[in-house]
This record gives structure tokens, C-alpha cells and sequence, in this order.
């Protein structure tokens, strides 16, 4: 049975080709997500240990725990010159550099434009010879020499080839201190932690100009790095320098530190790992229902076969298990190919996400033994699995009724298809209602469930639920294409589990791109509303790169004549109740007057400088009521005061947490803003203040100004990309459905050969056969349309109401979106039909009709 087996896949490859490229395309999206993601670990962790010393001295407490790590914010609060001698001098020291570090400094390459920002940070550096901890050279010349007065700057090397400077250049640079906007000569480029930098981008400063920049022209730093004599551990050294160091500052591990941080990125991007896994599995699902398919109909095709095997002595249990073995054998050739396709994809990933500023540079790509098993595991897996079922079916097969041209499904089968399918319908739209009634803990996993069991139940249904769909094509196919349009109609109805099955697969990549198309465009309503209702200033300064910048621009902002009042924002992240929480900080009396604020209990004027606002969620889940104590931390320092409001969180008081501007003065926050509100004088020329406000930071372009259309349309931008990469990834699963589509109707060819070779002889044209071929391959095209449509829809509505209390409270159906979707599924199934329908074309006349 071994050899019969391998023989029937060598004689009979292509026929497993299609089915191979979606086990292919399946595993390549779980093999690119590992490789990318542990790419992204191994390059953050050599920037994390790159930005450290041996041991890491700043302010703060020994019970701190919000100073973060390398690339966490800083304080305003410093480290004096004097300690950096004391610490230099403890056992086990090599010696001690104080070093200023800042972030929101980018550079502004020839053309006037930004290099970076978007996401990666734009670090300002001090120079020092120190190394980084364990020996790691901070920083390696590749040219030039590193700054040594004031004006001189040195560049990471690829902020340096991205901008186009050269050596002796003068370099203009934005920065998010007391000077917004700063030139200084170009001396030399840069490795920094002999790493790739993540699309960061770093500026390294003679020290004194960093502390003037930076730090108000003070003489301390922002942290102290500890080198470790030789023989000396990092735990030694930390001993020597917690016994030396003064109440107020905290000392940790390089390699401690560095952890921590790469903790926090790992958790702050495991959302790409668990996205890229998602449609992973959608592509693996969709390439299940091809698998079941292809299986089924090689089942049917092979019925003489399988039949001729049993009365020579196989077993049905032989006989099942030769399709499972020939199943396993195409699952693992195609995972071994997906893992090959997946660093492919892994390097197309590495190159979108180098786009959007993930830039990881030259890290190499990491493929880990774990996953190369995963991968080839869930492949052979995925395709026994849906080889299970055909496998039963052949194994059934009887030796002498299989000797007939047919073998025609069981209405049993059929049966126990419509029961369980109506079962899990049924059982769907429960947990789909329990979710939305808020019923559990977790009321939209709940939701989610029911959605999978509605998508399954329909699946399983869509024989029966697509015969209105069959039947109104049909009838349009006979009125415009005659008897072709009849035996097209015939033909897809035929076998309607067949259909259904390859419709199925069409029909859940059209349900996630409808839902995410109606969220999407909900999310753009709800959000044009909110800023429509929460913001009543004329104008909003803002980031263009997601980062502070420097007050000074917002004070020359409020220095434009027909400006009648400025309120900015700013924006920490501080230590409340033992959890590290997003704070921000406001004008009390003057936000009032630029925004609408949703307050549920309490006053935000009532906001000292130790006081907090909460959002009605987080109070609660905290248990504190306006009125209650607490007390907040920032780098060690603390400020204690009450709860004086609760609110609903908007486009203005974004966070759980809210505190005036004394409070982050008090606790150290530097003075950088993350928003300013702009309301224009009682009769301004607005065309004219707008043009003026614009010139204000015409050579900033770090921040914007815009009116309330302008920032709702840059609000919305962000929408569009994520909508945009979301298409881009279920177009795979959409991909693999199409391949459904052309290989049901290629084996449908092969199936066929007799009934085509009598048409053809009866005076159907070539012309007429691929036609028919077409109409078949629409109808099953729209059908999966059809019903991904109304599913996609449904869930969209369930999910957007289930995700009202979170913002998205509008529900904006884009139907031409919609509609245009059943379009394009029609003229997919135009296409799919091209190889079968030229395939079916070219048969010779003869031996067709003399085939059995």
C-alpha cells in the first residue's frame, strides 16, 4: 500500500499543486512571523545592551521602578559633577562618565524634511570614552572623529546617509529642548552599541553643549555609568556603588537594566508577533477548506482505484491511511517549502515595517530550531487533519458498488452537514448576544467565539444557504447566456458541497476584509464626532512624530499677533498605585475653555499640584472615589494629593491619568509639550492668522498646525495605514481561495473529460465550453462574496457596539465599499476560470468521449 501510494503522488502531481501552495503560503506566514519577531528581539536587545554602562546611576529611589531603562523618558532632576568623582573612586571601579541623554532631537536632511520620527525615538547623546557595559564600545568611529567643543555633532551612520551629509557639513537640528531648532557641524559618523538601531536616529553633543541644550545649562547629568575594573562582576561593583551613593539616587545592572527595558519593548510589541500570527492562522484556516476539497474530489475521482485496491485485499483502514500518508506527504514538502518562503516573507516584513521606521538595519535574520518545528508541525498537521474526513470517505468506498462511473454523496452526509452546521449557527449567535449583554469577564472574547461558531456553522450550511444566491444567478446566466448559462447554473448546483466548500474558503477572507472595512470606517466616524464635540479651540499644534517637542515653540506660537489664548499639554509617564501609568498634564482653568471634557464627578479646576484625575474606569478598577489620597511618583520623586475628578477619556485628556502642570514640574517631567490649543482673537483674519501661525514653525517641521478638518484628517491617517497593512495580509487568504476556485474547476476538468468530449461533439463551441467554465467559477466567486459580505457585516455591528464604551461609538456602513467587493469577487472568478477553461478547450474530442 506504501508503494501504491508514493506511486499515485508521482503520477499524479499536479493534481496536489494547488493544494501544496496553500500548505506553503500557510506555513511561510508562520515561519516569516517567528523569524521577523525574533529578528526584532536579538536587534533590541543589542540596543538595550548597547545603551548601558556596567552599573547605571541616576535619580530616584531604591524602590523606583519607573526610571524605565535605557531608552526610558528622563528627568529634570540630575546627577552632580561631584558624584560622578565619588563613584570613580569605589572598589571595583575602572572608572565613572557622567553622560546627558535627551530624546526629540532629529535631524533635517537638504531637502527641508525630517530624517526619522514616526515612531522611533531621535536620541541626543553626550560624547564620553567610557564603554557600555561588559566592554561594548558605546559608540565606534566609522569616519571622521568624535565632537570636541561646542557646534560639533556626530551622526549614526545611517541617519547620516539618509540625510546627505557629509564630513564639514553644517547639520540643522530640532530638538525638544529650551532651543527648538539648533546647527552644528557634521564631524564624524557613528556605530552606536554595535548594533542595529531600530530606525532610531542618535546625535552625539560635546557634553557641555548637551548640558546646555538638555539639561538648563546645569553642570550635573543625566545618569552615571560605572565600568567595572577587570575581575570585578557587575553585582560586585553595584554593592560599592549602592554604599556610596546619597539619599535620592539608585544605582542598577547594566545587564539588569537592559533587561528590563527589553522586557518592556518585547511587551510593547508583542502585538506585531500575536497580528502577524492572526492572519497566519487565517491563511491556514482558508488552505484547510482547499485541502478538504482538492481530498474529497481526488476521492471521488479515484473511486475505481480505491475500489480496485479493496477487492485485491486492502483493508478500509489500508485504504484511509493511504490517503493520510499521501496528505503528510504533501503537508511536509509543503512546509519544508513554506519555511524556506517564510524568510522570504521575513525579509518583506523586515522591509515594510523599515518603511514605517522599524528599521533593523543589518541584524541578521534569526530562524530558530522552534521555528522550523512549529511551522512544519502545524503544516503536516493543517493537512491530515483536513485530509481526515476524505480519508474516512475512501476508506468507505466498497468494492463493487465503486465499479459504477459515480459515486454519488450520501444524503446522510448531508444531513449531518445541515445538523451540526445549524447547531453551531445557532450556538454562535448565542455566545455572539451573551457577549454583547456584556455576559463573562471578558464580555468581546465572548463575542469572538460566537463569531467563530456562526463562521464555522456557516461554512458547514453554505450548500443550503447558497442555493438563493445559485438560483438568482442562474436565472440572470439563462436570460443572458441561453442553454451555456443553463448548464453553467446545472453544473455549479451539481454538487453543492463542492460549492460550498470552495466558496467557504472565499467567503472568510471577504468577512474579514468587510469587517475590518466597517470598522475602519466607523472608527473615522467615531472619531470625527469625538474631536467634533471634545475640541473647540481653532487650531492644535502637534507632533508630526508622535513625541514631545520643545514649549519654547509653543510660546512662539502664543507670541502671534490674533492669537488670544494657548493651553498646551504634556504628557509621562508616572508610578500611581504601583502600576506605571500614561499622565497628562494640563492647564486646569485653560482646558476648559479649548475642549469639552466628558466629567463625571469631581472638577479638573480643582487640580493641584499634587492632585489627580482619573478616568471612570481606571478609579474604578483602583477603588479610589474623588476625595481619596494618593500619591504619585516620577524618578523617584513623589508628590502626594487627591482624586478631585473622574472622566471619560477623549481627544484631549487621552490617558487614565490627569495632573496639572505644577504637578510635573513638581515631580521633575521635562518641560516638553505634546499638544497646543490655539484659539484665535474675537474677530482674527483667519485665512491670515492661519498663514501666520504656519510661518511660526515653517523650519520645525517636527510639529504642525492645523485647523479642526486638517487635524481630523491627520488623526484618521493612521487608520488608513493600519486598514492599508491589514488588506495587504488577508490578500493572502484571499489569494489561497482563488487558488481554491481554479483547482475545484481544474479537477472539475479532470472529473469531467467524458461529459466535456459529448458537448463538444454535440456542437459546443471551444468559446461556449471556457464560458460556461467562467460562469461556473462567478457563481461560486459571488457566492463566497455574498456571504462574507453579510457575515463581515454582521460582526462588524456586533463588534462595533460591543466596542462602543472604548471610543468607537458611530456605526458608518461604507456600502459602495461593500458592493464594490462582490465586484471584484466576480472578476476573481473570471480569472480563476482562465486555466481550467483553456485546459478544457484543448481536449481532444475523441478521447474524451472515449474516456471511463
Amino acid at each position: 500500500m506504501l508503494r501504491a501510494t508514493l506511486r499515485g503522488i508521482l503520477a499524479h502531481k499536479v493534481r496536489l499543486l494547488l493544494s501544496g501552495v496553500a500548505v506553503v503560503l500557510g506555513v511561510a506566514f508562520v515561519a516569516g512571523s517567528y523569524v521577523f519577531t525574533d529578528t526584532l528581539d536579538r536587534a533590541f536587545t543589542g540596543l538595550t545592551s548597547g545603551a548601558v554602562g556596567d552599573v547605571i546611576v541616576r535619580p530616584g529611589s531604591a524602590e523606583d521602578s519607573g526610571g524605565g531603562g535605557p531608552l526610558g523618558a528622563q528627568a529634570v532632576r540630575t546627577v552632580p559633577d561631584d558624584l560622578v568623582g565619588t563613584l570613580a573612586g569605589v572598589p571595583g571601579a575602572a572608572r565613572a562618565d557622567g553622560r546627558v541623554t535627551a530624546f526629540g532631537t532629529f535631524v533635517v536632511d537638504k531637502a527641508g524634511k525630517l530624517v526619522g520620527g514616526g515612531g522611533p525615538p531621535g536620541i541626543a547623546v553626550s560624547y564620553s570614552a567610557g564603554p557600555a557595559a561588559n566592554g561594548i564600545p558605546s559608540a565606534t568611529i566609522e569616519r571622521g572623529r568624535f565632537p570636541a567643543r561646542s557646534g560639533e555633532v556626530v551622526l549614526d551612520v545611517n541617519s547620516a546617509k539618509r540625510s546627505g551629509y557629509l564630513l564639514g557639513d553644517t547639520v540643522p537640528l530640532l530638538t525638544a529642548g529650551a532651543q527648538p531648532r539648533v546647527e552644528a557641524t557634521l564631524v564624524g559618523t557613528a556605530e552606536f552599541g554595535g548594533s542595529s538601531l531600530v530606525g532610531a536616529s542618535v546625535v552625539m553633543f560635546d557634553p557641555r553643549q548637551a548640558q546646555q541644550l538638555f539639561l538648563e545649562g546645569g553642570t550635573g547629568w543625566s545618569t552615571v555609568w560605572v565600568t567595572a575594573a577587570p575581575g570585578t562582576s557587575q553585582d560586585q561593583l553595584l554593592r560599592s556603588v549602592q554604599a556610596a551613593l546619597p539619599e535620592g539616587y539608585r544605582a542598577d545592572t547594566g545587564d539588569a537594566t537592559s533587561a528590563r527595558a527589553a522586557t518592556r519593548i518585547d511587551e510593547a510589541l508583542s502585538f506585531v508577533t500575536t497580528f502577524l500570527l492572526v492572519f497566519a492562522g487565517v491563511a491556514l484556516t482558508v488552505g484547510a477548506f482547499l485541502i478538504v476539497n482538492t481530498f474529497s474530489i481526488l476521492v471521488a475521482q479515484r473511486s475505481r482505484e480505491l475500489a480496485l485496491l479493496r477487492a485485491i485485499g486492502a483493508s478500509r483502514r489500508q485504504v484511509a491511511r493511504s490517503v493520510l500518508v499521501e496528505a503528510g506527504l504533501v503537508g511536509l514538502v509543503g512546509s519544508a517549502l513554506g519555511v524556506g518562503l517564510g524568510l522570504v516573507l521575513a525579509v518583506g516584513i523586515r522591509a515594510a515595517f523599515g518603511r514605517v521606521g522599524l528599521d533593523l538595519g543589518s541584524t541578521p535574520l534569526v530562524l530558530q530550531g522552534r521555528t522550523v518545528a512549529v511551522a512544519v508541525a502545524v503544516g503536516v498537521l493543517v493537512t491530515v487533519v483536513s485530509a481526515y474526513l476524505p480519508a474516512r470517505r475512501a476508506g468507505r468506498v466498497p468494492p463493487v458498488a465503486a465499479m459504477r462511473d459515480d459515486v454519488v454523496l450520501a444524503e446522510s452526509g448531508m444531513r449531518w452537514r445541515v445538523l451540526v452546521g445549524s447547531v453551531l449557527l445557532v450556538a454562535g449567535v448565542a455566545a455572539m448576544a451573551a457577549g454583547l449583554a456584556g455576559w463573562g469577564s471578558e464580555p468581546t472574547y465572548v463575542l469572538g467565539v460566537g463569531a467563530f461558531g456562526v463562521l464555522v456553522g456557516t461554512a458547514l450550511l453554505s450548500p443550503v444557504l447558497g442555493r438563493p444566491v445559485l438560483g438568482l444567478l442562474g436565472a440572470t446566466y439563462r436570460r443572458t447566456f441561453g442553454a451555456v448559462g443553463r448548464m453553467a447554473e446545472q453544473n455549479s448546483r451539481r454538487n453543492p458541497r463542492r460549492t460550498g466548500a470552495t466558496a467557504s474558503a472565499l467567503m472568510i477572507g471577504v468577512s474579514l476584509v468587510t469587517l475590518m472595512s466597517v470598522l475602519g470606517a466607523s472608527a473615522k466616524a467615531s472619531l470625527d464626532k469625538s474631536l467634533a464635540e471634545d475640541i473647540v479651540a481653532d487650531y492644535v499644534v502637534s507632533s508630526v512624530v508622535g513625541q514631545g517637542f520643545s514649549a519654547a515653540i509653543t510660546d512662539a506660537v502664543a507670541a502671534v499677533p490674533g492669537v488670544a489664548e494657548v493651553v498646551r499639554t504634556r504628557a509621562a509617564r508616572v508610578e500611581l498605585a504601583g502600576d506605571r501609568e500614561f499622565a497628562t498634564g494640563i492647564d486646569p482653568a485653560g482646558v476648559v475653555r479649548v475642549a469639552r471634557p466628558d466629567v463625571t464627578a469631581g472638577s479638573l479646576e480643582a487640580l493641584g499640584d499634587g492632585d489627580v484625575a482619573l478616568s471612570t474606569t481606571h478609579a474604578r478598577e483602583l477603588g479610589l472615589r474623588v476625595g481619596d489620597a494618593v500619591t504619585t511618583t516620577f524618578a523617584g520623586t513623589e508628590v502626594a494629593g487627591r482624586v478631585v475628578a473622574t472622566y471619560e477619556p477623549d481627544a484631549v485628556l487621552q490617558g487614565d491619568v490627569t495632573m496639572s502642570l505644577g504637578a510635573f514640574e513638581a515631580l521633575g517631567v521635562p518641560p516638553t509639550d505634546r499638544s497646543a490649543f490655539v484659539v484665535a482673537a474675537p474677530g482674527a483674519d483667519r485665512p491670515a492668522l492661519k498663514r501666520a501661525l504656519d510661518a511660526a514653525v515653517a523650519d520645525l517641521p517636527t510639529v504642525g498646525v492645523a485647523d479642526q478638518a486638517e487635524f481630523a484628517a491627520e488623526q484618521r491617517e493612521p487608520i488608513d495605514q493600519l486598514l492599508f497593512i491589514v488588506y495587504a495580509l488577508l490578500g493572502l487568504a484571499v489569494v489561497i481561495a482563488v487558488l481554491g476556485i481554479v483547482n475545484t474547476l481544474a479537477l472539475s476538468v479532470v472529473e469531467r473529460v467524458r461529459e466535456i468530449g459529448l458537448l463538444r461533439a454535440v456542437g459546443l463551441s471551444r468559446r461556449q465550453l471556457r464560458t460556461m467554465l467562467r460562469l461556473e467559477s462567478v457563481a461560486i466567486a459571488v457566492l463566497g462574496a455574498v456571504l462574507g459580505v453579510v457575515l463581515g457585516l454582521a460582526f462588524a455591528v456586533a463588534l462595533q457596539r460591543s466596542l462602543a464604551d472604548d471610543g468607537i461609538d458611530v456605526l458608518s456602513i461604507p456600502w459602495l465599499q461593500l458592493a464594490g467587493f462582490v465586484g471584484v469577487a466576480a472578476l476573481v472568478g473570471v480569472l480563476a476560470a482562465l486555466w481550467p477553461g483553456r485546459r478544457a478547450a484543448r481536449l481532444d474530442v475523441l478521447r474524451a468521449i472515449a474516456t471511463e
